[in-house]
């Protein structure tokens, strides 16, 4: 089955025809780094990740940028509000550019705990402010910007259309501004592409219109066109920005190019927790640092994401958490069990599990398809080691790591009885490394020594 993803643009489930067989180019709406990720935000790039290792399931090789927002945008993703670099900066008592930097890096550590396989290119927009400056110029030549007394706008009554991607009426959309609505607009969807910093402004550069800082959704515009070309194969983002964010984008890629900018677009649904919104107010906006604190290892979130399909929302619950840790046992487990069977297995039994598997993930990446699959090859009766060289490939996709242990967070008691055994046996004192083992056998340890060392587990 050949490669089919769901286009917002057109509506429809479609065949996958890149640009270019050779390399696929891909953009992806990152973070803005003002504080630490939540989990609905995680399962943006945990989506984006499972494309990329469909994509590289496929055959495909990948050119794929994605954005770090260090300049700021504002609170409300329809363009409203203060702005969230700014706000941070206030409350840790920081300047924006630390708050950037902070921020970043634990976005990037979650990404890595995760195991998401990361874009080629990680682009921050603080280092395209000439890009973004050179962009807006061959707008403002094209004649679809307008400048105000403090912001030179896009003109959206320029466009043949605004809105083809949601669809909306234009007089329903929202302004798409950085600054509070300027009655010298035109148009009431007409955005911010460069705005005149106030002096007391702590983000902004010396450009062709004085101190300024760019529009919040020029950078994805600028810096795709920089990376990936005037027109790509794949965007990706959360639904919520299909109505302002993407739009925008699209309409600043017309004003430059003439051209949208991506041929398919994937968005993926939300998260809710406990079937409602996460929010401060309901203390339900948890990070994977607030979730390893209760037990659960980043894997099993990763986990727990395969249990919808990416267009669908997912509802987290601890209860669901707890299935998804059970069933990530298990799944290593039975990977497991597979290794230590034979060879003997009939070879369309193979194609059979890999030809299925496949065209789950093609089905616009069908993944509980996929996983549906996974289960019917732990659950085989009969155990082949060319059964689990099948998982272990399946895993190129899944990213969970079925051939490495769970790693546990040992209490300091425990480390130290490790750490003497270790030095029992390296002083081949083996009564005392078989006294030391009872005893953690006795506090609920299981210890196997094996060639690449010793592993200890927690008893069920």
């Amino acid at each position: 089955m050949s490669l089919r993803i769901y286009n917002t643009l057109t509506r429809e489930k479609e065949d996958f025809i890149p640009i270019d067989k050779n390399e696929i180019r891909i953009y992806s709406c990152g973070p803005t780094v003002y504080y630490y990720a939540h989990i609905g935000n995680l399962r943006a790039y945990l989506f984006m990740d499972n494309l990329r290792r469909v994509l590289k399931y496929n055959g495909y090789k990948l050119k794929h940028a994605m954005n770090i927002t260090d300049v700021g945008h504002l609170v409300s993703d329809a363009d409203d509000g203060e702005d969230k670099m700014l706000k941070a900066s206030r409350r840790e008592n920081k300047n924006p550019f630390e708050i950037a930097d902070f921020y970043t890096k634990a976005f990037l550590e979650d990404m890595k705990k995760l195991n998401i396989d990361m874009p080629e290119i990680i682009c921050k927009a603080t280092e395209h402010i000439d890009v973004m400056e050179n962009y807006v110029k061959r707008i403002i030549e094209n004649g679809y910007a307008y400048e105000t007394e403090d912001t030179i706008y896009f003109d959206t009554s320029k466009l043949d259309k605004y809105g083809v991607l949601s669809n909306r009426n234009i007089e329903e959309q929202k302004a798409g501004a950085r600054v509070k609505f300027d009655n010298k607009k035109k148009n009431v969807s007409d955005f911010a592409l460069w705005i005149k910093a106030p002096e007391n402004h702590l983000m902004k550069w010396d450009s062709f219109w004085g101190k300024c800082y760019p529009g919040w959704h020029l950078e994805c515009s600028a810096m795709s066109e920089k990376y990936l070309g005037e027109v790509f194969d794949i965007h990706t983002g959360g639904m919520d920005h299909i109505p302002i964010h993407h739009e925008n984008e699209i309409a600043q890629s017309k004003g430059y190019s003439g051209k949208i900018p991506a041929h398919y677009w994937m968005h993926v649904d939300f998260l809710q927790v406990n079937g409602g919104k996460m929010s401060k107010s309901l203390n339900n906006l948890y990070t994977l640092k607030d979730l390893e604190e209760k037990g659960y290892k980043p894997e099993v979130y990763r986990m727990f994401n395969f249990s919808s399909h990416y267009k669908k929302p997912i509802n987290f619950t601890f209860e669901a958490m707890d299935s998804a840790k059970i069933a990530l046992s298990r799944l290593k487990e039975g990977y497991k069990k597979h290794l230590l069977g034979n060879d003997n297995i009939d070879e369309k039994i193979i194609l059979e599990f890999e030809d299925r598997f496949l065209d789950a993930i093609n089905d616009d990446l069908n993944m509980p398809q996929a996983m549906s699959v996974v289960w019917d090859i732990i659950r085989y009766e009969k155990k082949s080691v060319k059964l689990a060289k099948v998982l272990l490939k399946f895993d190129s996709v899944l990213g969970l790591k079925i051939d490495k242990d769970e790693e546990i967070d040992l209490p300091e008691e425990i480390k130290k009885i490790v750490e003497e055994r270790k030095v029992a046996r390296a002083n081949k004192n083996w009564s005392k490394s078989d006294e030391l083992r009872d005893k953690l056998l006795n506090l609920g340890y299981t210890v196997k020594d094996t060639k690449d060392g010793m592993s200890i587990q927690l008893n069920e």
